[in-house]
């Protein structure tokens, strides 16, 4: 019966022409056949709509006005005939198999089914991790609770996401002036009130690492508060419709989630005059993001010693010695070596650790 099911894939797409043949071809080469592909311009400026309109009647062509992204999603799924729906970023691309492998899974009551992507550079070349990172976790089931426990739960990027279509006419269309950026945002943390999560632990598409979206790229004070906006936008988000489904929401939400933390310390070390929270110190937001590293985040033991570091460097150290960590945290193959000297010399204690824990006996 999942064979009759058709997928939507909607490229949306702003000034990517030198990517976005890349993708549509990506959705048009798809090894399952009942698929709908539909390429939603957002009012580019450079040569996307010659490379667009190529495709011909391969694909479902929209060009509109600059709206920003959740305007594009709204007018893509409006145009949309799927019963799974694929938002899919013009600067990636998808594996031929990958509605195939998602379709052969999907299951009534399904509100989403995430997966890996494989990280390429400019020039489709890839450099070795994904997105998320191998051994994170991916919220699968009921993935509420640990949203409303964590202020989290273990997401892929936009294009790493198949979506219900019943489970999306709830929640849209998006807000458009308040999601013009990270609209993904807004479905990932709503959707799941209205269906079980899958989790595929396989990489099914490419997410392109360049000038333009990569954080390690461009290190600024702005733009971390743009991350810290972005956060307190989610968090009214999951009040609302937490209230909505008669959850109730812890008041420190946001301090028990480390990415929120360490943006928020970056923001305030980087640029303290224009940092939005002047409530913060630098020793505060330090203590709650170690304080959230080992009691609310889902990382392996390794990974949580690397975070607290990275607390207590760009907590306590002064700004120069800082900065590279804040940089390394958003690049994952620039670690420094002095890190991985660190944890070296902790291993064997950590292994220890790891043992007595398994063993049932107090560490």
């Amino acid at each position: 019966m999942n064979s009759q099911l058709c997928a939507s894939i909607i490229v949306n797409n702003y000034n990517y022409g030198q990517f976005v043949g890349d993708a549509i071809e990506s959705a048009c080469q798809q090894t399952y056949n009942n698929i709908q592909v539909i390429v939603v311009d957002d009012g580019s400026l450079d040569n996307s709509r010659d490379v667009i309109c190529s495709f011909g009647d391969r694909i479902k062509p929209i060009f509109k006005e600059n709206g920003g992204q959740a305007s594009a999603f709204n007018v893509g799924f409006e145009a949309s005939q799927g019963e799974i729906i694929l938002f899919l970023d013009a600067d990636d691309v998808l594996l031929p198999d990958a509605i195939e492998r998602i379709v052969s899974v999907w299951q009534p009551g399904i509100a989403k089914i995430h997966f890996l992507l494989d990280a390429i550079d400019s020039s489709s070349a890839l450099l070795g991790h994904t997105y998320p990172s191998r051994g994170e976790y991916l919220g699968r089931g009921d993935v509420v609770s640990t949203l409303l426990e964590r202020g989290v739960y273990g997401v892929a990027p936009t294009s790493g996401n198949a979506l219900s279509r019943d489970a999306l006419a709830k929640i849209l269309p998006i807000p458009d002036e308040k999601y013009r950026i990270s609209a993904d945002g807004y479905i990932a943390t709503s959707i799941i009130f209205h269906g079980q999560v899958l989790a595929i632990e396989e990489a099914l598409g490419q997410y392109r690492v360049h000038g333009s979206n990569n954080w390690g790229t461009s290190m600024s004070g702005k733009r971390f508060r743009s991350f810290i906006e972005h956060d307190l936008r989610k968090r009214d988000l999951i009040v609302e419709k937490a209230s909505e489904a008669g959850y109730d929401v812890p008041s420190d939400l946001l301090f028990r989630t480390n990415t929120h933390l360490w943006a928020r310390l970056a923001s305030l070390r980087l640029d303290p005059k224009h940092h939005p929270i002047q409530a913060d110190s630098a020793f505060s937001l330090m203590y709650h993001g170690i304080r959230s590293v080992w009691r609310y985040s889902s990382l392996n033991r390794k990974k949580r010693v690397i975070m607290t570091l990275w607390f207590f460097t760009v907590g306590v150290l002064p700004l120069p010695l800082a900065k590279p960590a804040i940089g390394w945290l958003f690049a994952q193959e620039s670690r420094p070596k002095a890190v991985e000297w660190v944890l070296n010399r902790l291993r064997p204690l950590l292994n220890r650790a790891e043992k007595v824990q398994q063993q049932g006996e107090p560490t």
